[in-house]
């Protein structure tokens, strides 16, 4: 039998260690040729590690949360045969960026024949395997309740529920949904904490915070991250804040026009999210100083428009970025954004996905908060934190009427942008999005 090594994979260039959260086998599992095996946690991004070959998980050397410099070996896997075939690399290569992609890029995860995934649940190649095989449609399927990590249908629950189909009583739960103004929901609640699922054992701490009157939480790899990041930022830049108020009445009535067509013609639901990312990218160039960053005493101006959008996951916010939003139309622009909050939630971005950001878009609306006064995503001098679209009573030519309403924050660096440009800024957004009309141009 050979015996194939399994390395801690490097996500990225300048990613010098990773942390294994999860061991998705133990020793004596068997294990398929890119099944998920385990999965990692670094400074940029959480991923799900695919199985190089095929065999039998014979040893772990380094156990969940266990942080190791890239390529040290993390176990071994025993094979069949004593081939000399060399094993899959873990992580394949980012894909080439296009500048407007026909359609929206789906997971690395490649579904049985027979199957299309219809939203953005991961479902392991095993899972999809028993639905091929038993005839539960992708549909079906995406409605089971999962018990595994993040509500993930396990292999246990989806054979539960084919013998409760077999005996008549096992009728899936309806498909909900929380309405939110941009980003669409995750398939399960999610937990913006980022804190880790056990408790943190700690015999100082319990002395000083004796339980059950408290209890100790391990933050995660990413949370530890992105705290350290943004009191970095704080001390950074100087922050200030601008809020203007925008009608989004014209945004709502063209997306409930076009809402059917678009879900039929695209396969995935309109949000506001690329109204607000088009409105974004044409404000940058009318004012790129605020798509700049700061160098000592220079200012780096950049000629290109990396636009970050902020998604909430159940291990806290990641930033996944759309390349040179210049370049794409509002159908492209939907097409980056429904791609990047599908993949940021079943943990297939690549590193190159979460860099080079120029500007960032946070939408804490979707919460339901109004108004909020984001901190800037360095080295940018600048982020929008956009609030919850509510109806309003609004004084339109002189009369009474009820409108769309929404208020819409920029934070920015003060050492280079001032309250004249982010308000001129601010206001350019609010005038491109108060005045959309008609039907979208396919």
């Amino acid at each position: 039998m050979a015996r194939v090594e399994v390395i801690m994979p490097q996500m990225g260039e300048s990613i010098a260690e990773g942390t294994i959260t999860k061991w998705h086998k133990k020793v004596g599992d068997l294990v398929k040729r890119d099944e998920t095996l385990l999965e990692i946690s670094t400074d940029k991004v959480d991923s799900e590690i695919p199985s190089p070959a095929a065999g039998t998980l014979a040893e772990i050397v380094v156990e969940e949360q266990k942080t190791v410099p890239v390529r040290t070996v993390i176990a071994y896997l025993e094979t069949g045969t004593a081939s000399t075939e060399k094993p899959a690399p873990l992580i394949a290569p980012p894909a080439p960026i296009t500048s407007e992609p026909k359609r929206p890029a789906v997971p690395v995860q490649q579904p049985p024949k027979g199957l299309v995934p219809a939203s953005s649940r991961f479902f392991s190649p095993l899972v999809l395997s028993i639905a091929r095989t038993e005839s539960i449609p992708i549909g079906e399927l995406d409605q089971i309740p999962g018990s595994g990590e993040g509500g993930r249908v396990t292999k246990k629950d989806i054979l539960g529920y084919v013998e409760g189909r077999k005996k008549g009583t096992s009728i899936p739960k309806e498909a909900t949904s929380v309405p939110g103004p941009h980003i669409p929901p995750p398939a399960q609640p999610i937990v913006t904490t980022g804190i880790a699922a056990k408790p943190a054992d700690v015999p100082e701490l319990r002395l000083k915070y004796p339980a059950p009157q408290h209890e100790i939480l391990q933050m995660s790899n990413v949370l530890q991250k992105m705290a350290d990041h943004m009191v970095r930022s704080v001390h950074t830049s100087p922050h200030v804040a601008a809020i203007h108020e925008v009608d989004m009445t014209r945004v709502v009535q063209q997306r409930n026009l076009n809402v059917a067509e678009f879900e039929r013609k695209e396969g995935f639901k309109l949000t506001f999210t690329p109204y607000i990312v088009e409105a974004v990218m044409k404000a940058i160039k009318k004012y790129p100083l605020v798509n700049s960053s700061v160098e000592g005493d220079k200012i780096i101006r950049k000629n290109f428009i990396n636009l970050g959008i902020a998604v909430a996951t159940e291990n806290g916010l990641i930033v996944p970025v759309i390349k040179h939003a210049e370049e794409k139309n509002f159908l492209g622009l939907a097409r980056a954004v429904s791609d990047l909050a599908a993949r940021t939630r079943a943990k297939r971005l690549t590193p190159d996905d979460i860099q080079g950001g120029t500007f960032t878009i946070s939408n804490f609306g979707v919460f339901g908060t109004m108004i909020g006064t984001p901190i800037i995503n360095q080295p940018q001098v600048a982020i929008l934190g956009t609030g919850a679209i509510k109806k309003r009573v609004a004084v339109i030519d002189e009369a009474i009427a009820i409108r769309s309403m929404a208020y819409f924050t920029l934070s920015f660096d003060h050492r280079i942008v001032d309250g004249a440009l982010g308000g001129m800024f601010l206001e350019e957004i609010v005038k491109h999005l108060e005045s959309v009309e008609g039907s979208i141009q396919y």
